[in-house]
């Protein structure tokens, strides 16, 4: 076995014998090691800021894109609200761990027990905050977990893990090696991760389409599940009936953040409005300093940019004659992320809602609220986009759990 796949099962072997602590770990216990991991934040906020200058430092020699370093990025700020998400999923409700089903004949009833998956693994990139949602859905899920980032943000996560995460963990009465970290850079890692069925049986996927979907791929072969996050890009449809100022709106607070998986990428105005909505449209674009691809287009309509360094801050911008060839556009040559309609217009609004399949549908809001943490007040380990029964959409603790179905005397 090579040196780099022998470090990750290392990982998980360590993960697999602390899981007991975990999983018999108190709620208060759980809650008390994710509040003390937001007072370790702040307490060791110049470390972790300090590692992660270096790691930026490192990936803008390296020519990184101004869109994946802001995602690289832990600012003052970003650490704060890391810490204050800490503590409001220390203080969300924990999961029901039995619930009655319903009684059977001969004096028996059907109990839904719900118990952890075991050990879960993370592969993710340039995202130093993952290491925390991750760790912190984890772990008040009662899982262990076996990360793995790439390089360019691995000694940010090191520190995370670290300065936070193990000694508030012990502090609490649980093993720290219930979270593990790979402590190699080389991209075979993340396919090693996805090996070992026996000790990492779900794997969380996430990252660019290709190489999200090359794992999922690999995992199969070996017999492990995976909840993907392969692809991205918001669309906004501006329907005929649009107010002309809040689409601007839409369109500016859609592109706060280039990187992320969220935003705008896909703009499909109705040919009977385009002229009335481009001037603001236009205005909001320069504003954010992104350029318009226009029709013809010399790439798929759906084409994400989040993902392409070199036209990062760039949106498609395309005329639709209809709002079902805009639902069918969005459904077909997008990745089923998340769309949005602006539209005054009830009917237009339940038409447009009906006929989207995708995983968030969104009426004058920004398809960047389509996260764990927006909707749902608790970080995400996650969106999956997967067309089948499961957790879909941001992923969070209250679905990281298996079912065993129990009967018992009533």
């Amino acid at each position: 076995m090579d040196e780099v796949a022998k470090a990750v099962e290392e990982c998980a072997r360590s993960a697999k014998r602390a899981a007991p602590s975990l999983a018999a770990a108190s709620a208060e216990a759980i809650d008390a090691a994710l509040n003390a991991m937001a007072d370790k934040l702040v307490e060791h906020a110049d470390v972790v800021l300090e590692a992660n200058q270096a790691d930026i430092a490192k990936a803008r020699e390296d020519g990184m894109s101004a869109g994946l370093l802001d995602r690289l990025t832990i600012t003052p700020e970003r650490l704060t609200g890391m810490a204050e998400q800490l503590r409001l999923l220390a203080g969300a409700p924990h999961q029901e761990r039995s619930v009655d089903v319903s009684t059977l004949d001969g004096g028996l009833r059907l109990v839904e027990r719900r118990r952890p998956v075991g050990v879960i693994g993370a592969n993710y990139e340039a995202r130093p905050n993952v290491t925390v949602d991750v760790a912190s859905q984890l772990v008040k899920s009662r899982n262990g977990g076996v990360l793995r980032t790439g390089s360019a943000a691995l000694g940010s996560a090191q520190r995370l893990r670290e300065a936070v995460i193990a000694p508030a963990l012990t502090e609490a009465g649980i093993d720290p090696d219930v979270v593990q970290l790979v402590p190699r850079a080389e991209r075979e890692a993340a396919s090693a991760l996805v090996r070992f069925p026996d000790l990492v049986p779900l794997v969380i996927l996430r990252g660019s389409g290709d190489s999200t979907r090359a794992l999922a791929t690999e995992a199969a072969v070996h017999g492990v599940r995976t909840l993907a996050h392969a692809d991205g890009g918001g669309v906004l449809y501006v329907d005929e009936a649009a107010d002309t100022d809040k689409v601007r709106d839409l369109v500016f607070n859609s592109l706060d953040r280039l990187g992320v998986c969220n935003r705008l990428n896909l703009l499909l105005i109705h040919e009977a409005a385009h002229d009335r909505v481009w001037p603001g449209i236009s205005g909001a674009l320069a504003e954010r300093g992104v350029t318009p691809s226009l029709a013809p287009h010399e790439h798929a309509i759906g084409y994400e940019w989040a993902l392409d360094s070199d036209r990062e801050a760039t949106v498609t911008v395309a005329k639709v004659a209809s709002l079902p060839e805009a639902a069918e556009i969005a459904n077909e040559r997008t990745s089923g992320l998340a769309a949005g309609i602006a539209t005054e217009s009830n009917e237009a609004a339940d038409a447009f809602f009906d006929a989207y399949t995708g995983t968030g549908v969104f009426w004058n809001a920004p398809t960047r609220l389509l996260d764990g943490f927006k909707l749902l007040a608790v970080p995400e380990t996650g969106i999956n986009l997967d067309k089948v029964p499961g957790p879909r959409g941001p992923v969070t603790y209250t679905d990281l759990y298996v079912r065993q179905y129990a009967v018992l005397p009533a």
